[in-house]
């Protein structure tokens, strides 16, 4: 296939790094016998390993040690056996188990052979290690040593997925690479400690994916998400070093324990069960409590009713590893009912957590210091726990994001010494106000890592629980998660938004890396600046029970080439995936459409869809013949939109049947509103010209051409009528250049304008016009150019009354005390952002960034300041940031706004807190903006000075990096 070059710099550019591929590998693999001596030989054509395990070992353990046996099967096609009666093999033993509770592992330490002391007593830590002659008739043997059963489950699915098994061989169908021989070199690894200790995944708004296709395809008995669903799920979690899973817990869906073999399932794999923030003790109050014989859910008023839910359920699940949520809401997610007088919420809320807390030791016998409990400040418990409320040190805290990736609170410096520690409730799906993103997973990493590495560095270390819907199509953004949460030392600013990337070209190849790279962060940009649930521009929630009222984006046609810009490099990146599907072999195909294609052509086709309508309803309005075959392409894109829904479902012999559904589809196939003309007989001429809002009276001007950005502009004759339209075009002088000069059309024709600067007047300004002519009418336009001096200082200039910056492009900074300037690349409007100083700085008074720039005459100015919708650290904090122009008295900014107002909702929705500092130069020439630092850990993402010549659009124009 071809391969795609850029010049402009992008942030997924290819680069050689040291960060492998998704999911840390420790152990290398050879299919070869290896050259240094000593090795183990799991394969090989004379023999295969056998695995090795004490029958009184955790049950997860014997769980891994058949999946390993069918990992090494799947790649050699000879599946080891799996013995726990006899130490003695002819073969090579894999002993596995856990410390303590394998009788051979602990014999192998009481003799010296095998050192764990590092790891022994610790949480969920592993060894490997190689030994030779470890038993009489024993010749050889490699030990995976847990210091807890999750650790020694953790160890096996690392040789897995070294041997070529990826975690995702089911959920993604990523095949593997058949091997026959199997060896691995002598080692003695030992595992870092987690970096989180509870870390999970929550199945959630499982509707239109997870319930209906684990209703048919995984559990049809009971026609629901099930044992033998779950099992699935928490293999996978297993496989990814997670150790806890939020059950599903709509309407839909029978609640984990209606199903007693759920909790089996997941105790056999080693799960523990943990519960949304609405859920207390485990108990799903959505489908378990029934008003009529319950009465209200409501502790003041039916303390008895709640208590006794809420006792059964503890005693059911107490002899299993949970993590329990404390306190109480109102039924799903709704908030806690008003209390009556002589009461408050606060006071409620600390007897319902002590009567919890009683539950707990009731049934578990332990103390309740020594129960993992989490307490979930979301929505308006956080107003509640800040009034005053009293909480037991020992319960974690874990604060949430507000739903859409931005998490509204972390720990302060008392918060951050609590005995139970703190986490975070992440979101890559959501139902929910103002709208909702439940179809592609379109969070940038950069995003989640720049908000999970502040809620890590204040503290945020004991509980991360990542929402992730229906796990399809959000597998990537699930695995990035896990992983930072297992390692987050391994990620850092540079490497973050090659990780994806990395683990996409293991799998479909290294010659594709490029343009995968290319393809996801155009895919990422444009998901970041407005997701395609949203496109429909409506704040309604647009795959559940109505239609969406579809309106014009504010993605302009006619400023700045946006709209076409994105549906340009949509349809590129929709292509090149198409291009690198067809190329790849069959094996590979399945998982690289549900990956990669369907994400991608799905954003372009719903983009193409929304923005062509929108095309379509703007040309009807010129008379532009071309506006009715628009409703045909219009249609069109909905239809292959269907088409790729349907192949998804239906790939592999429809295993994933009933996984997909688009928006646009529910509750029935809609398609946004378009609009066909009547035409004329006669022919007749229409012209648009760039940047011109419609056909005006006045007269007709390109934007000007300035030497400086060596920009083309363009306008375009159309047809108003059925019979063909003959046009001839003249410039009035030989530097103005254009690619047609006459041409006949039935519909239009787009006419590039530029300028030949050889040619240009030696004057730095001239003026010039094109003379447009059908057989009936004659229409002027007007075209400016100006060429500036070649020697002046490399500034920001104007470009038709705009100057457009990339925060992270600044001519100076000045970093004082703790803060540092640290350019975030894959994230915003600019493609790189700005961190002011980090969220755990407290000092660093007049640390600023600075950029020169250059305005041609005296005047006011207005500075436009995108910043992300970013909450404060915490209470004694802001989000404000200080805007400077020369030494001009300085405008403090921020993002302040109350969570669910109106300004919030559409901040969130265009990820973009757009703030405006107004200024008034008193001369032309070179002036300097500066941003300075005010509270901690606010990013800044794009700058526009306007001059006098924004015109009006959605992202603005194209930033301007310094050459």
């Amino acid at each position: 296939m071809r391969r795609f070059h850029w010049s402009i710099s992008l942030t997924f550019a290819f680069t050689l790094l040291l960060l492998p591929k998704m999911g840390e590998v420790q152990l290398q693999i050879s299919s070869q016998v290896p050259e240094e001596k000593g090795y183990f030989t799991l394969v090989d054509t004379k023999q295969t390993t056998e695995i090795l395990i004490d029958r009184e070992d955790y049950q997860v353990v014997h769980e891994v040690a058949d999946l390993l046996a069918a990992d090494i099967a799947r790649v050699t096609g000879r599946s080891p056996k799996v013995n726990s009666a006899s130490k003695k093999s002819n073969s090579p033993v894999i002993i596995i188990g856990t410390i303590g509770k394998n009788r051979w592992i602990d014999q192998l330490i009481a003799e010296g052979k095998l050192e764990i002391s590092s790891i022994k007593d610790e949480w969920e830590r592993f060894a490997v290690q190689t030994l030779d002659n470890p038993f009489e008739g024993i010749k050889q043997a490699l030990v995976i040593a847990g210091s807890d059963r999750r650790g020694a489950a953790y160890g096996v699915f690392t040789l897995s997925e070294s041997i070529g098994v990826s975690p995702w061989y089911y959920w993604a169908d990523v095949p593997v690479e058949k091997k026959k021989e199997l060896y691995l070199p002598r080692i003695a690894y030992v595992s870092k400690p987690p970096s989180i200790k509870f870390r999970g995944i929550f199945l959630n708004d499982e509707d239109w994916g997870l319930q209906p296709w684990a209703a048919k395809q995984m559990d049809p008995s009971i026609k629901d998400i099930g044992p033998r669903t779950y099992e699935k799920v928490f293999e996978l979690v297993l496989r990814l070093k997670g150790n806890m899973v939020a059950a599903a817990m709509h309407e839909c869906t029978g609640a984990f324990f209606k199903y007693p073999e759920n909790k089996v399932v997941a105790d056999k794999f080693g799960i523990m069960m943990t519960s949304s923030h609405a859920e207390p003790l485990l108990y799903n109050n959505t489908t378990e409590w029934q008003q009529l014989v319950n009465g209200n859910w409501d502790y003041v008023e039916n303390k008895d009713g709640v208590l006794d839910v809420l006792d059964k359920r503890v005693a059911e699940a107490a002899a299993y590893e949970n993590v329990y949520t404390v306190g109480m809401r109102g039924i799903h997610d709704t908030g806690m009912r008003d209390v009556p007088e002589g009461f408050t919420k606060a006071g409620v809320l600390e007897e319902v957590i002590g009567e919890e807390r009683n539950l707990l030791e009731k049934h578990i016998q332990k103390p309740a210091t020594d129960i993992p409990q989490i307490f979930v400040p979301y929505k308006e418990v956080l107003d509640i726990y800040e009034g005053g409320m009293k909480l037991p040190e020992d319960i974690t805290i874990v604060w949430p994001d507000d739903n859409y990736g931005y998490i509204k609170k972390l720990s302060n410096k008392i918060e951050q010494q609590r005995s139970g520690g703190t986490g975070v409730y992440y979101h890559i799906s959501y139902l929910g106000w103002p709208n909702d993103y439940l179809w592609l997973n379109t969070t940038p990493p950069a995003l989640m890592y720049a908000e999970m590495k502040k809620a890590y560095t204040l503290g945020a270390d004991t509980y991360w629980l990542v929402n992730v819907g229906d796990i399809k199509p959000g597998e990537m953004g699930m695995q990035l998660f896990l992983d930072m949460a297992w390692d987050f030392e391994a990620f850092n600013f540079e490497n973050i938004n090659h990780y994806q990337i990395n683990e996409l070209a293991s799998i479909f190849g290294e010659q594709y890396k490029e343009n995968l790279a290319y393809i996801f962060d155009r895919y990422y940009y444009h998901g970041f600046t407005r997701k395609p649930e949203y496109m429909t521009w409506d704040w309604a929630w647009n795959s559940i029970f109505r239609h969406p009222k579809i309106k014009d984006t504010e993605l302009s046609f006619v400023h700045y080439k946006e709209a076409e810009t994105r549906l340009q490099e949509y349809s590129q990146i929709a292509s090149m995936a198409e291009e690198i599907l067809a190329e790849l072999p069959s094996s590979l195909k399945a998982s690289f459409f549900e990956l990669v294609y369907y994400p991608v052509k799905g954003a372009s086709l719903y983009n193409h869809k929304l923005l062509v309508a929108q095309k379509n309803r703007w040309y009807a309005r010129q008379g532009r013949a071309s506006a009715n075959k628009l409703v045909e392409e219009v249609e069109s894109y909905q239809d292959s939109l269907a088409e790729i829904t349907a192949r998804y479902n239906s790939l592999l012999n429809g295993k994933w049947q009933g996984m997909m559904t688009a928006p646009g589809f529910l509750p029935s196939p809609h398609l946004p509103p378009t609009e066909q003309i009547e035409l004329t007989n006669s022919a007749e001429m229409g012209l648009f010209v760039e940047g011109q809002p419609g056909e005006v009276k006045q007269a007709l001007e390109l934007p000007a051409f300035n030497r400086d950005f060596n920009e083309s502009h363009f306008f375009e004759v159309y047809n108003k009528s059925k019979q063909a339209l003959e046009w001839k075009a003249k410039a009035s002088d030989s530097w103005i250049k254009l690619d047609k000069q006459e041409g006949k059309t039935a519909t239009q024709e787009r006419i590039q304008v530029t300028i030949d600067w050889a040619t240009f007047p030696s004057k730095s300004r001239a003026e010039g016009s094109i003379e447009l002519s059908d057989r009936e009418t004659t229409k002027r336009i007007i075209v400016k150019a100006k060429a500036p001096k070649k020697d002046r200082a490399k500034l920001y200039r104007e470009y038709n009354g705009v100057i457009s910056i990339v925060p992270s492009d600044f001519h100076r900074k000045k970093e004082n005390g703790a803060i540092k300037f640290q350019t975030i690349p894959g994230l915003g409007y600019s493609n790189t952002s700005l961190q002011l100083g980090s969220a755990k700085y407290d000092a660093g008074e007049d640390s600023f960034v600075a950029y020169d720039f250059h305005v041609a005459k005296a005047g006011e100015i207005t500075i436009h300041t995108y910043m992300l919708p970013l909450f404060a650290k915490d209470r004694k904090h802001g989000t404000a940031y200080r805007v400077q122009v020369d030494d001009l008295e300085a405008n403090v900014q921020s993002n302040d706004v109350k969570e669910y107002s109106r300004e919030w909702a559409s901040n969130v929705i265009r990820n973009s807190a757009i703030n405006r500092s107004t200024f008034k130069l008193y001369k032309p020439g070179k002036h300097t903006l500066k941003i300075y630092a005010v509270d901690p850990g606010m990013i800044i993402q794009k700058i526009i000075i306007d001059t006098g010549g924004l015109q009006q659009s959605y992202i603005g124009p194209k930033a301007m990096k310094i050459e």
